[in-house]
């Protein structure tokens, strides 16, 4: 495993922390196939429940082409987070070269029904290889 690189940003009361790391024993250069695993936190800091309702991710490779991944939930789960609560998963996704990034932004709902997106810090997708930058 490779150095964990963490990334922050608030939205809303909803703190995201994205911790990522590439993935040595997955990954071969010589196939250019590289994996990378990311952790995600979620933190309520506000005052009413919140859930989590759908991501989106923009994942973009080192060449610059990117693609989105879209669907309800994370990892099969919409969370609900109470005030103070913490949500945390983790999750990986390949790429052809050694280096990248990935945005995304979270869609949310609060007690009050009112929706409200909270962005996810870009984080950098960089091989042991590469000198460690957002894009």
């Amino acid at each position: 495993m490779s150095e964990v690189h963490t990334f922050e940003e608030t939205t809303d009361g909803i703190r995201v922390r994205v911790a990522s790391m590439y993935l040595d024993q997955q990954s071969d250069a010589d196939e250019n196939r590289h994996v990378w695993a990311y952790q995600v936190r979620i933190k309520n800091m506000g005052t009413v429940p919140v859930q989590l309702l759908t991501r989106r991710w923009r994942i973009t490779d080192g060449h610059g082409h990117a693609h989105e991944v879209i669907g309800d939930g994370v990892v099969g789960e919409k969370p609900i987070l109470k005030p103070g609560d913490d949500y945390e998963y983790s999750s990986g996704t390949p790429l052809s070269t050694s280096t990248g990034f990935m945005t995304g932004i979270f869609q949310m709902i609060d007690a009050a029904g009112r929706r409200f997106a909270v962005q996810v810090p870009a984080f950098s997708l960089d091989g042991p290889d590469v000198r460690s930058v957002v894009h």
